[in-house]
């Protein structure tokens, strides 16, 4: 059972931003600082990334390891309560997610994933190895934490 009262966790809940988010500003503020020029979640391109680059055509989007549903991560845990709510949410944010990485794809973006963990766990590598890899020629890129270290995974 859940220990707020469900007005209290519904106004906490609320409250949760989906954009301009902690991670979000660190990636734009290191990208700025390099020189790197980009637009934000743009309306016209599938999933609205939250951040895109057109000179690398490059689609950048940071996802919470909670909302996004990241396997095998210390930051996801499905809740206690309402279980069945949650898991039809967070699995219909991956399905929502993976759509919007194909249709960019199609389009001919490459899409970078940067997760929370890699975030938190390993903030320096990972904007340093965001930029390489903007900079690189990989079509798909994961950014994750492998907990003690940070996890590549690009295509």
């Amino acid at each position: 059972m859940d220990i707020v009262d469900p007005e209290v966790r519904s106004r906490m809940m609320s409250s949760i931003r989906g954009r301009d988010t902690k991670p979000e500003m660190l990636v734009r503020r290191y990208l700025h600082g390099r020189g790197m020029r980009f637009r934000i979640h743009r309306r016209d391109l599938p999933g609205r990334p939250d951040l895109t680059l057109p000179k690398w055509n490059a689609a950048i989007f940071i996802h919470g390891c909670f909302w996004h549903g990241h396997e095998q991560c210390r930051y996801f845990r499905l809740p206690a309560t309402r279980t069945d709510f949650w898991k039809t949410k967070i699995s219909g944010n991956a399905v929502r997610d993976a759509r919007a990485e194909d249709g960019l794809r199609n389009l001919g973006w490459r899409v970078l994933v940067v997760w929370e963990c890699a975030m938190r766990d390993h903030t320096t590598a990972t904007l340093e190895t965001l930029f390489e890899q903007i900079r690189g020629g990989a079509t798909y890129v994961d950014l994750a934490s492998g907990g003690d270290h940070l996890e590549v995974r690009a295509e």
